[in-house]
């Protein structure tokens, strides 16, 4: 029961996701994570006894049928121990969930330099809440290595190295003892005694983000146009070079054999067999229109479309497939 309580995530009904996680709150700086969402509704975090509790909720999302829970909960359950590494690239998706909901001002700054690249847990996150996917790829278009480690290896290195033998020991006997905490505690000692790291760039707006996200979102439809088209294309040609096959094949096997074939398969009064005299009568169409000869064709149809006239699903299929004038 513990262990669940540490990530809790499911969809509370159709159009509602709810995630809950348990923390330890010292090792939480709550003021800087309410800063990323501060009047945002449908997320809190309160103290319970030692602990911080996460909630995050979204409501009236109109998305896919997501599957069940342990899939997603399988997919963001990094999540957890990534925020208590430091990672707060979580909130920053947070900020932006308040943005869709218009808590955010356009002039606001962006909480950190930027969230690239996402781990799958984060983007399993973004998509589980439905956050605009072309919003956090311009989001993702900076690092967030600066933020996220807070220093180099050399400067980690020497901020360890100046710890007292006291707290080396004390943490190193947490490390044998199993204290599952003891790893994050250590990154929060040092992120603590690690000076800010240098503005690599000027923070963007709100604004600026969401229109990078415009222009993403004009390129990413641009890009699914054109190979939309280009399939649309390849299959046309295929198509076409199948019914040409057809079309030959009809000529070597004789025009009346393939008129008998039509009537063989309306006499067979089952979905197959009239989808069959359709297709062969569109192929006969086509081959009378290369030859010249289509008011026989229609004569010879008419003449079907009379003696089977009561075979009203065999006539419905005449008219879908345009045969019929």
């Amino acid at each position: 029961m513990e262990r669940c309580f540490d990530l809790h995530l499911y969809l509370a009904n159709w159009g509602s996701r709810r995630l809950m996680t348990k923390l330890p709150a010292r090792l939480v700086d709550r003021k800087r994570l309410c800063a990323f969402f501060e009047g945002t509704d449908g997320v809190s975090l309160r103290m319970v006894g030692e602990n911080v509790i996460l909630s995050i909720s979204r409501d009236e999302l109109e998305l896919e049928d997501w599957g069940d829970d342990e899939r997603w909960l399988t997919a963001t359950g990094p999540l957890r121990a990534d925020l208590l590494s430091g990672d707060l690239r979580l909130f920053y998706l947070l900020w932006l969930m308040a943005a869709e909901m218009e808590a955010i001002e356009p002039n606001e700054p962006e909480p950190m330099s930027g969230i690239g690249p996402l781990t799958d847990a984060l983007e399993a996150f973004a998509r589980f809440f439905g956050i605009d996917y072309d919003l956090v790829q311009a989001a993702t278009e900076r690092s967030a290595a600066a933020d996220r480690d807070g220093a180099s290896p050399d400067m980690v290195q020497r901020t360890i190295t100046a710890m007292t033998d006291a707290e080396k020991t004390g943490l190193l006997v947490r490390v044998f003892d199993g204290e599952p905490h003891a790893s994050a505690e250590l990154r929060a000692m040092v992120r603590a005694r690690l000076q800010p790291p240098a503005a690599v760039a000027v923070p963007r707006t709100m604004a600026e983000l969401q229109a990078r996200a415009r222009e993403i979102r004009l390129a990413r439809e641009h890009r699914e146009a054109e190979l939309a088209e280009m399939q649309r294309r390849l299959q046309a040609e295929a198509a076409e070079k199948a019914r040409q096959v057809r079309l030959e094949g009809i000529l070597r096997r004789g025009e009346e054999n393939v008129w008998r074939d039509v009537e063989d398969e309306i006499a067979r009064r089952n979905p197959a067999g009239y989808d069959k005299a359709v297709a062969l009568l569109s192929d006969l169409l086509a081959l009378a229109e290369k030859q010249g000869a289509t008011e026989e064709f229609h004569l010879r149809l008419q003449s079907i479309r009379e003696r089977h006239a009561g075979k009203g699903r065999f006539i419905e299929r005449l008219g879908i497939a345009a045969l019929l004038r």
